[in-house]
């Protein structure tokens, strides 16, 4: 399976979104500064993921939740409100 995950910083608050196949093992990559983008807002939060799957479906998913701020704002109020 893989997954597009949704990140937040406990730094600044931020979000970051990103697609794996292995999100525990990506979010201790994140916390341990070894994702370029991520590193400066060091420590994460995993708010939560959806699953694919396939890896194309998942980079799609990705491409467009980054590249449609409107979509991007459905997600991350998908999993952040109760």
């Amino acid at each position: 399976m893989f997954y597009v995950y949704l990140l937040q910083s406990l730094k600044d608050k931020s979000f970051y979104i990103g697609q794996t196949h292995n999100v525990e093992k990506r979010l201790e990559r994140h916390n341990n500064g070894l994702v370029r983008s991520t590193k400066n807002k060091v420590p994460w939060a995993l708010i939560g993921r959806e699953e694919y799957s396939n890896r194309n479906d998942a980079r799609w998913r990705e491409y467009d939740l980054k590249e449609h701020s409107d979509k991007k704002r459905k997600f991350i109020d998908k999993l952040t409100l109760p």
